[in-house]
């Protein structure tokens, strides 16, 4: 009896084991051929005019520089505000805050604003930063709307890595007479890098992803600007760009190719924050 038993559980444990590893292989194999897709359908159209021109109906050029900036210069702003308020805010609920309830309530709205749709932030985003503070069409608009989204992102992956640190280390480092801070910064931080890191990524993959939003705060002007004229002047990213290309000008190529490139820009930048955060942790 206690033979068959054992029998039947390690059959279960096996045909749980082969349908995870199935549901595993079909997700990788279904992430691989949607990026297969686009890059094959998008690298046809791909060249350097493309890459290096605004489009223009008077020249007769069709090209995302515009928007590849737009992009770089939205995830530059919102990262540059994001991190210091998401990181600040994760070590003061994890390190200082003891109030229990608090914490559990700036928890759940955390948790809460996740689950938003970001054209709710969008519309919010053009109520507040352009009918009351007056702001105008472009990256400043759009890349606060995206720090009140990604926020939360930042805040709960700090707080779950700065929760995964040993309290030996904690105890170890005021035992030795380190400051609250000094530990804090000397050996909770270092040893929570990974999850900072994951944060970062996560937010930055929003931030290019993101079109609905920054319709109604950037705007969808492909213009081509400097970093401190695209704040106030519309400025459309490359989310943006597809958006348009697909839905506006029913251009299917054009729109493939930007998703190739946006896909590319995404990994580059998610490859060099990785090696910052490995480069951080070693010091």
């Amino acid at each position: 009896m206690v033979e068959h038993l054992s029998l039947s559980r390690r059959i279960y444990d096996r045909g749980l084991r082969a349908l995870l590893y199935l549901c595993a292989a079909l997700t990788v194999a279904l992430l691989v051929f949607m990026i297969g897709y686009v890059f094959y359908r998008g690298l046809g159209g791909i060249t350097w005019e493309f890459l290096t021109t605004q489009r223009s109906l008077i020249r007769g050029t069709d090209g995302i520089l515009p928007n590849i900036l737009n992009t770089l210069y939205i995830i530059f702003l919102s990262m540059i505000i994001v991190l210091p308020l998401g990181v600040g805010a994760a070590i003061y609920l994890t390190e200082y805050a003891t109030n229990h309830k608090l914490v559990a309530i700036i928890e759940f709205a955390t948790e809460t604003l996740t689950g938003i749709p970001s054209i709710i932030f969008g519309l919010v985003g053009m109520l507040f930063f352009q009918q009351i503070m007056g702001l105008q069409y472009g990256i400043l608009g759009g890349g606060l709307t995206l720090v009140i989204m990604i926020l939360p992102t930042i805040v709960r992956t700090t707080q779950e890595s700065l929760k995964t640190v040993p309290q030996s280390y904690r105890e170890g480092a005021l035992g030795l007479g380190a400051g609250k801070w000094r530990m804090v910064r000397t050996v909770v931080l270092p040893n929570a890098v990974d999850g900072i890191v994951t944060g970062c990524i996560l937010a930055v993959g929003r931030i290019v992803g993101e079109s609905a939003a920054l319709l109604f705060t950037a705007g969808m002007g492909s213009v081509l600007n400097n970093f401190f004229e695209s704040l106030t002047t519309s400025s459309g990213t490359l989310s943006v760009a597809l958006y348009v290309y697909a839905s506006e000008h029913g251009d299917v190529q054009s729109a493939l190719a930007i998703a190739a490139v946006l896909m590319v820009i995404t990994l580059v930048i998610n490859i060099l924050a990785a090696v910052a955060g490995s480069r951080l942790k070693n010091k």
